[in-house]
């Protein structure tokens, strides 16, 4: 007899794994009271699997071992029993497992037998019974399997829960192999191999169950935990589908290839259907956290996922309120929740995810805000509708909820104990009741989403405050431009009671009303938001041309002298470079006494173009320049903005310049500006061309 390639490597992997676990077992100080008889069942499970990959399966010596091997499990599931691991007397299951042990021991008995037995018949008679004996045990060690299982002290440990799913699996395929053998009259390769590979992977099963020295305690996460399942799912489905097709073989005569291709198509399609349905993937989730775990939740991924949803907006989910929904909801698997704002005193409708139904609520709901405000507690609408909830919370929740079947549970949204917010739940596939951990789990997610939504508002406050603020700023600046422009009419009105019959004073009165009306247009538009503060582009600006536009402006009020040489031109925005030197002008004039003149004079030297205002004002003291003169609303005149200076610098800044400051009391002030200076008109041209 010859071993097959898989069944040889699958048993020699499966005997070399049970060694080492044996090995670490006997190494191991201490451990649970059956720890003999599970390190002998783990020797005689390798010393089993070896016999099957160096021998054969259907040989005399690994039969044999087989029997001993199932000895040993039934010694270690026992030592279980009598540890209190089921409801049952121990007198009736001490009998149950004697009488299962006889038979392991007789079919160990056949298979000797059956090596010095040379008539066919005889043989076939001692195969058909080892073989149903065979079943036999297997289906009794799945019931005993099932009688631990029911006790206790079996469901309040988690490692061996995993080791009732490992006998289980192992006492399953068994019965799977003899259960083919027996109807098909022939030994199953096919489930031998898968066999195999179900011993593979039970040894690490057993392995995490006493990972902890001997205390049966399981640390695993969930999804290892689904992996798992997913595939000892898998690996049932080869071993049902490769009975089924041995039976089919069997029995199937001439249509048997087709029957067998149309049972693989039909149960392949069949499982991809249901593993796909939604309500199939909770109802597995909610079973394994029911049956192999002692929380409901695993907290770490459930708020690792919390947190990541909340501060990854993604393109459906662009918008914190629908994120904090969706981040809540997947905490109970709801496939969709609705948000309910702050209307004053009450809770209206707010945004919404995957929510089928209206709006909610139609009205803002006070009774809900003040109760939630209050007490921050969880309500359970199933509980109201129920009649079995707090009677407070009964009274807090309205028709609007009681009648919604989607509704399942309210949740509130509290920051530094205000109320920021409600979600109320969508009703998950898996229906249930909610529980403490429920209720823990959405205090503390509940209370997280509401900082993120109370600083998402804060940042939308501070946001409008900074508008009103810019809007405030540019207004200030405006009104300083309005202050020069009333005094600046204010002394031409007073200049026309003297001068009206002098038809130059006329021209220039009527020059500077033109002027004054064209800069409280340009003032107006500046107060539009959509005004920009780009200026015009930074060009050669002759310098002279400006001064004495400005003097012009300033005839009627006040008498202003330009000087200097025409053919300096700096680089600068003309029209910013206009309102720097009308501050400074404006400034001057109203520092000087009426028959003072204000000097403006235009220069050029060390490659840089300046511009002297020059008055002989009362001036200003070094420490008003040095700590107070370029401030914002600090002002040394009564009534002034203080925004004169301040402006005039960021403009000569945004233009890559300076203003340089000389004062002395009681002498007077010059304002010296430096820009870059332009090349020669010649020159310019000489690039250009």
């Amino acid at each position: 007899m010859t071993t097959a390639p898989l069944t040889l490597w699958t048993h020699a992997l499966a005997a070399l794994l049970f060694g080492m676990l044996a090995l670490a077992q006997i190494r191991t100080v201490g451990g649970g009271l059956p720890r003999a008889t599970f390190i002998a069942a783990l020797i005689a499970t390798g010393l089993w699997a070896l016999a099957v990959a160096g021998i054969d399966s259907r040989d005399v010596a690994a039969r044999v071992a087989e029997s001993v091997r199932n000895l040993a499990w039934l010694a270690f599931m026992y030592a279980l029993a009598r540890r209190g691991g089921g409801h049952a007397p121990l007198r009736w299951v001490s009998g149950v497992y004697a009488a299962v042990a006889i038979v392991v021991v007789f079919c160990a008995i056949l298979a000797l037998a059956s090596a010095t037995v040379a008539d066919r018949a005889a043989l076939s008679a001692l195969s058909y019974t080892r073989v149903a004996l065979r079943m036999l045990v297997a289906a009794a060690a799945l019931v005993l399997v099932h009688q631990l299982r029911a006790g206790p002290s079996w469901r309040a440990r988690g490692g061996m829960r995993i080791v009732g799913i490992a006998l289980t699996l192992m006492w399953g395929v068994d019965l799977a192999v003899y259960a083919g053998a027996w109807l098909t009259d022939r030994w199953p390769a096919g489930l031998v191999d898968a066999r195999g590979a179900v011993m593979v992977a039970l040894a690490p099963l057993f392995g995490l169950a006493v990972q902890r020295d001997g205390e049966w305690t399981l640390q695993v996460s969930r999804t290892v935990a689904l992996q798992s399942l997913s595939i000892v799912t898998a690996g049932l489905y080869v071993v049902v589908t490769g009975l089924a097709m041995a039976v089919i073989a069997a029995f199937g005569g001439d249509h048997a290839r087709v029957v067998q291709t149309a049972f693989v198509l039909g149960t392949a399609a069949a499982l991809m259907t249901i593993v796909s349905t939604p309500w199939v993937r909770a109802w597995v989730k909610v079973q394994v956290a029911k049956h192999l775990f002692s929380h409901r939740y695993d907290y770490r991924s459930e708020w690792l996922r919390f947190t990541e949803t909340l501060g990854a907006p993604g393109t459906e989910l662009a918008s914190l309120d629908r994120r904090i929904i969706k981040a809540i909801a997947d905490l109970t698997g709801s496939p969709g929740g609705a948000l309910l704002a702050p209307d004053g005193a009450a809770l209206g409708a707010g945004a919404d995810w995957a929510w089928p139904d209206a709006p909610l609520p139609p009205e803002p709901d006070a009774a809900l805000f003040s109760h939630l405000a209050a007490t921050a507690r969880i309500i359970d609408i199933d509980a109201v509708r129920a009649g079995t909830a707090d009677p407070a919370d009964a009274a807090a929740v309205g028709n609007w909820l009681r009648d919604s079947t989607t509704a399942w549970a309210v949740v509130p949204l509290l920051h530094f104990d205000r109320l920021a917010g409600a979600v109320v739940l969508h009703r998950p596939l898996i229906d249930r009741a909610l529980d403490w951990e429920d209720f823990d789990l959405f205090g503390v997610a509940g209370r997280q989403a509401a900082s993120y939504l109370a600083e998402a508002r804060a940042h939308a406050a501070l946001a409008d405050a900074q508008r009103f603020d810019e809007f405030n700023r540019r207004f200030a600046f405006i009104m300083h431009d309005l202050k020069n422009l009333v005094s600046q009419l204010t002394l031409v009105a007073r200049n026309a009671e003297r001068h009206a019959d002098n038809p130059a004073f006329r021209a220039d009165m009527v020059a500077t009303l033109t002027d004054s009306s064209q800069r409280m247009n340009a003032l107006l538009a500046k107060l539009s938001q959509h005004h920009g503060s780009r200026g015009e582009p930074a060009r050669a600006v002759p310098l002279l041309g400006i001064a004495q536009r400005i003097a012009d402006g300033r005839r009627a009020q006040h008498p202003v002298l330009v000087s200097g040489d025409a053919g300096v031109a700096a680089i600068a925005d003309p029209v910013a470079l206009e309102t720097l030197v009308t501050h400074l002008v404006q400034n001057a004039i109203e520092a000087s006494a009426p028959d003072a003149p204000v000097a403006l004079a235009i220069a050029a030297a060390n490659g840089a173009a300046t511009i002297t205002v020059a008055d002989r004002g009362c001036g200003m003291t070094p420490a008003f320049v040095r700590d107070e003169l370029f401030r914002p609303f600090v002002s040394g005149k009564p009534g002034g903005f203080g925004l004169g200076a301040f402006e005039a610098r960021q403009l000569a800044e945004a233009m890559g310049g300076t203003i340089g400051v000389a004062s002395r009391e009681g002498e007077g002030t010059r304002f010296c500006i430096t820009l870059p200076l332009a090349p020669p008109a010649g020159a310019m041209m000489g690039m250009a061309a």
